[in-house]
């Protein structure tokens, strides 16, 4: 596993790094949550990415029971608040991190995060409160989630350089919109980009078939799930997954191992978020790190999307949502 520098954090992550939305929310036995965090560990992943709002503070809880049986230095762990309705007002962001805390049985996370923007609250009230937080000890940096590029210069400029040290946004092969605008903006203020759904909700993983019904325990056979982070299973999606499998084979690779080593060859990137309900899928998302991409490679995968890979961030529900508030 190989590490790289968070943002102008003091923090080193690993590359590849274990989130818990869609699975240690309550989408996994708690078994198999322990299995797949130990198997992290034993991988090389130092990095564990939750959120509040995931199952309602359930996915921070299993982390809690099981984390707590590590050294608190020999692991990364990040946090979100403002999702799923919530909001960033001072008083939401004091008493979530002070609730987050307890469940994940911790006295601060490495890394805090705004889950998505809130418009309705002014942005120096939300500085203003993460610095709080800060300097209280509850957490050692700040990142923001799928923030817009005028919401991130202004928390910088308000916050002054090292406010935010992550960026998490979506981006895979198939989504890449952050390229044009958030990537060039946060590396001109340390900002290093933790990404999420590098696998496209599962579309590159390969399982889905065209003119063939979603499998039965996939994402895209729930119809909420299918569009509901800016990702479309559509035939032309899958038929260009399909385009990638000979380009994976003949690099000497495996989908995932292509997806993943695609989104780390950029030097913005810190780390690539990853689910796992499987003890094995966190050791094949593992073997993503250090690899890469010859330029014959990159040029493939190019022709193979092309036409379908997003490049404009027009499906995507967080990535325009408000209007900055100040």
């Amino acid at each position: 596993m190989r590490f790289r520098k968070l943002g102008s954090s003091e923090l080193s992550v690993s590359e590849i790094s274990l989130g818990s939305w869609l699975t240690f929310s309550g989408g996994v036995e708690a078994d198999q949550t322990r299995a797949c965090t130990e198997a992290a560990f034993d991988a090389g992943i130092n990095f564990f990415d939750t959120a509040d709002v995931y199952g309602k503070g359930a996915a921070e809880a299993a982390w809690g029971e099981i984390l707590s049986g590590h050294p608190r230095d020999s692991y990364v762990l990040a946090t979100k608040v403002g999702g799923g309705g919530t909001g960033l007002a001072p008083a939401h962001i004091h008493e979530a991190i002070d609730a987050s805390l307890r469940r994940l049985q911790t006295d601060y996370v490495d890394l805090y995060q705004a889950h998505r923007p809130d418009p309705t609250v002014p942005i120096e009230d939300t500085v203003e409160a993460f610095q709080q937080v800060v300097q209280s000890g509850k957490a050692r940096y700040l990142g923001f989630s799928e923030w817009t590029p005028e919401q991130i210069q202004a928390a910088t400029d308000l916050g002054g350089p090292g406010f935010f040290v992550s960026s998490q946004p979506q981006y895979s092969i198939l989504w890449q919109a952050p390229q044009a605008e958030v990537f060039p903006l946060s590396a001109a203020n340390g900002i290093s980009q933790i990404v999420w759904s590098p696998l496209a909700q599962g579309l590159l993983t390969g399982k889905y078939r065209p003119g063939e019904d979603y499998p039965a325990d996939s994402r895209f056979a729930q119809d909420s799930m299918n569009g509901a982070m800016g990702i479309v299973a559509t035939p032309e999606a899958i038929a260009a997954v399909q385009n990638l499998l000979p380009v994976a084979e003949g690099a000497g690779l495996s989908l995932v191992e292509l997806a993943l080593a695609w989104v780390l060859r950029r030097s913005e990137l810190a780390s690539a978020i990853v689910g796992a309900s499987r003890p094995a899928q966190v050791y094949q998302n593992a073997q993503a790190s250090g690899i890469e991409l010859s330029d014959d490679v990159l040029r493939a995968i190019d022709a193979a999307v092309a036409g379908v890979a997003v490049t404009e961030p027009t499906l995507a529900p967080f990535t325009r949502e408000g209007v900055l508030h100040r």
